[in-house]
């Protein structure tokens, strides 16, 4: 059926109004998709008359709640495109924070060492190695969808020399120095009732356990153990009083938290 990229963008944004903040620009996304053309094509060609095949299924999909990111299969993060899929977490912009973050703690010529825990697609290790051309880099994950995800996008962003991938359960099985430890684990409390769109993502990223902080307390005793230099963690917006509990007997040289766009507790950078 043929219709104008304008009608088109009606019917779709009329069926996105309950699930969308801005269900224009999610029916452009998606339309945009279909055609192979992007946001500023569309714009100027809305008197232009188009067979859009497929566009209002995505359509219907994105309205049963389905995340826009996981039916185009694309993410927008540290003004970069990444594939994506369920088999990961969609990386959300509060985790650029985290980047940014250690990179101020960081040296650009470091030659140091990095291990990434819970790799899901594989953006923060990719942007750091991006920045860090020296560095060495290991990151690993429990799911092997989540590896497989990694892997695409490692590849496609030319870092497969700087990365390896390992399948495991937090380091178990990683030998190897460790300077730089970080991570973006699940620390959610597992009794928490999510968003509905959060069912489409894989709720082993998200659920940290019965208190929500367990796999963060793992990688802090990690840390300690394997003389890490720096541990970089996204964290719960009410867990910085139990970090600090937790580490109040140990033998720090500085932690700093830090707040996401909200103003929210978001994550540490910790110096051992």
């Amino acid at each position: 059926m043929s219709r104008t990229v304008d009608q088109w963008l009606e019917s779709g944004a009329a069926k996105l109004r309950e699930v969308a903040e801005r269900p224009r620009r999610e029916a452009e996304i998606l339309l945009g998709h279909i055609l192979k053309c992007d946001q500023l094509y569309l714009i100027v060609h809305l008197d232009e008359e188009v067979e859009a095949e497929g566009y209002m299924a995505l359509v219907q999909r994105r309205a049963l709640n389905e995340p826009i990111e996981y039916i185009t299969q694309s993410v927008s993060f540290f003004s970069q495109e990444f594939y994506i899929s369920p088999g990961a977490l969609i990386p959300r912009p509060e985790t650029e924070l985290l980047i940014e973050k250690l990179l101020e703690k960081i040296d650009p010529l470091s030659t140091e060492s990095f291990v990434e825990v819970g790799v899901g697609s594989g953006v923060i290790s990719i942007v750091l190695a991006q920045h860090l051309n020296n560095a060495s880099f290991i990151a690993t994950d429990i799911s092997a969808d989540a590896i497989a995800i990694a892997k695409k996008n490692i590849e496609f962003k030319g870092v497969s020399e700087r990365i390896a991938l390992v399948k495991t359960d937090l380091l178990e099985g990683i030998e190897q120095k460790i300077d730089i430890l970080v991570s973006n684990p699940p620390y959610i409390a597992n009794e928490v009732m999510l968003e509905s769109n959060l069912d489409y993502e894989p709720q082993n990223a998200l659920f940290g356990g019965e208190v929500g902080d367990e796999i963060l307390q793992r990688l802090i005793d990690e840390a300690f153990e394997r003389n890490v230099r720096i541990l970089a963690c996204e964290m719960g917006y009410d867990q910085k009083e139990k970090i600090l509990a937790y580490c109040s007997d140990k033998k720090v040289k500085s932690l700093e938290f830090y707040s996401d766009y909200a103003g929210h507790d978001r994550g540490f950078i910790m110096e051992l």
